[in-house]
Formats: C-alpha cells, sequence, structure tokens
C-alpha cells in the first residue's frame, strides 16, 4: 500500500498539488460546497492513480484542488463504500493520499438518518463521536509504522477545539445545530425499524453508510477531523415512511447551504 500512496502522492504533486491545508469530503447529494472553491485543479477519480471509481448516484466522483478565503483545499467530490465491493483498505486510500500530501484538518460530511426523537428532516448534527458497526476495520492487516501507530487512540476521534468554532460561527449566523453520535454501518439497505431501534438503543442519534472509517484512518495520521452529518429521514417510531435514494439526495441538497456557509467560514476563521 505504501509504493500505491507514494506513486499517487507524486501524480498529484506532478499536477502541482501541493501543501493542501484542508481536505474536504463531500457526501450524497452534497457535493455543490465546491462551488465554493476557487477551483485551480479538477480531475475525475477514474484518472488518479489507484483510487476507486464512485458507482452511486450523487457522488460526482471528482478530486478539486483549489483555494476557500486564500486557504488551499483538496475536496473529494463523492467517496467510495464498502458496499459498492470496495474493501475499507480501498475506500480509505483517497485519505491516506491527502494526509501524505500534507492536510492539517479533514472536514467530512454525510447523509444520515436521524433516530433522536429531536431530530428533524433539514437538521444539521455536528459528530462529536462515532460507533463504528461495519464488519471490518481499515486498520486490519499489518500496521505501516510510517502512517501511524499499530494501536492508534480514539479518545477525541472528533476535534474538540473545531466543534467548538463551528458552534461560535454557527451562533453568529443564527444557525441551528444538533450535535450527536453517529454510528457507521456497511449497508446499502436502508434500515428496518427494529434497526433503529437498535441503534438508538446502544447509543447513537444518526446512522449512516460511510464516514467512520474515514475517520478511522485519519486518526492514525495523526489529522483533526470536524463533522456533519445532515438528517436526510427519520427511524423515529411513528415517523418512519419508506425512503429512495433520490429522496435522500433532495434533503440533503436542500440542506447543503447552510452546511456549505459552516464549512466555508469555518475555513476563513482558521486561515
Amino acid at each position: 500500500m505504501l509504493t500505491q500512496i507514494k506513486t499517487c502522492e507524486n501524480f498529484l504533486k506532478n499536477l502541482n498539488i501541493i501543501n493542501p491545508e484542508t481536505g474536504i469530503i463531500l457526501g450524497s447529494g452534497l457535493g455543490k460546497f465546491a462551488e465554493k472553491i476557487e477551483i485551480k485543479i479538477k480531475i475525475p477519480f477514474s484518472e488518479v492513480p489507484y483510487f476507486p471509481v464512485s458507482t452511486v448516484e450523487g457522488h460526482s466522483g471528482n478530486l478539486i484542488f483549489g483555494s476557500i478565503h486564500g486557504e488551499s483545499v483538496l475536496a473529494l467530490q463523492g467517496r467510495f463504500h464498502y458496499y459498492e465491493g470496495y474493501s475499507l483498505a480501498q475506500t480509505t486510500f483517497p485519505i491516506r493520499v491527502l494526509g501524505k500530501l500534507g492536510i492539517k484538518k479533514l472536514f467530512v460530511s454525510n447523509a444520515s438518518g436521524g433516530v433522536n426523537s429531536s431530530f428533524n428532516i433539514g437538521d444539521l448534527m455536528i459528530i462529536e463521536d462515532h460507533i463504528h458497526l461495519f464488519p471490518d476495520n481499515p486498520l486490519r492487516g499489518k500496521n505501516i509504522d510510517e502512517l501511524g501507530p499499530r494501536f492508534p487512540d480514539m479518545s477525541e476521534p472528533y476535534c474538540k477545539k473545531l466543534i467548538g468554532e463551528a458552534e461560535k460561527i454557527a451562533l453568529k449566523n443564527n444557525i441551528v445545530l444538533k450535535k450527536g453520535i453517529y454510528l457507521g454501518w456497511q449497508g446499502p439497505t436502508y434500515e428496518t425499524p427494529a434497526e433503529y431501534v437498535m441503534v438508538n438503543a446502544i447509543g447513537a442519534d444518526a446512522v449512516g453508510m460511510s464516514t467512520t472509517p474515514e475517520v478511522i484512518i485519519a486518526k492514525h495520521m495523526n489529522i483533526p477531523v470536524f463533522g456533519i452529518s445532515i438528517i436526510t429521514d427519520l427511524g423515529i417510531k411513528g415517523k418512519i415512511v419508506e425512503v429512495s435514494h433520490e429522496e435522500v439526495q433532495q434533503a440533503a441538497a436542500k440542506a447543503e447551504p447552510v452546511m456549505s456557509l459552516l464549512f466555508e467560514e469555518l475555513i476563513k476563521k482558521l486561515a
């Protein structure tokens, strides 16, 4: 893997993608944030060595390098999922590359189902912690000491400092934010009513099919993480209805401008 990472790193550096400050992962229906970026380079995932190819509608599948308020950013316009048939090592490979390119922080976003009874569709939830329930761990196998320790600490998976700054920005801009715990598991099926009950019972506020593997890799490389979930459907008794991927994308797209403002202002403040 280290050879593949180095090959990809050199490929991107040769395109003059150098010293990005912030890495960003844009989840389902959230790709329009890329419009906030003063784009210097935009390249399809399919042209980047060893990158998987996103096969899911709502994930544009581009690597974007540019700047926001003078800060260099490297954004994944779309992500890769375990349910697409990739291993967790493959789905998180881009995070390894972003880390080797030098990002100082990682912003992650996703569309998720809310199981907290106080949540409504369209709410934004700051991810305070997570539960990783995938059937695998992206660090399984021989550890690559150059990338991080064998047993990485996960006592603060999401950076408290970044969360605090985001809350200040939200208060200043009259943005209502929720905070909670995200549970990640493999999909691609949406949850049954019984599974929603279980997700809530074990301590989560929202559930989705991504994010936790990426955060594990970021923490392995000692990269601070800030995460946002947009609540696109509800797994609350009496509010559970049939849901489609199209409806999830629509709900995410509706809330996306608020998330974009939060990300943009957070980058501006930290620049």
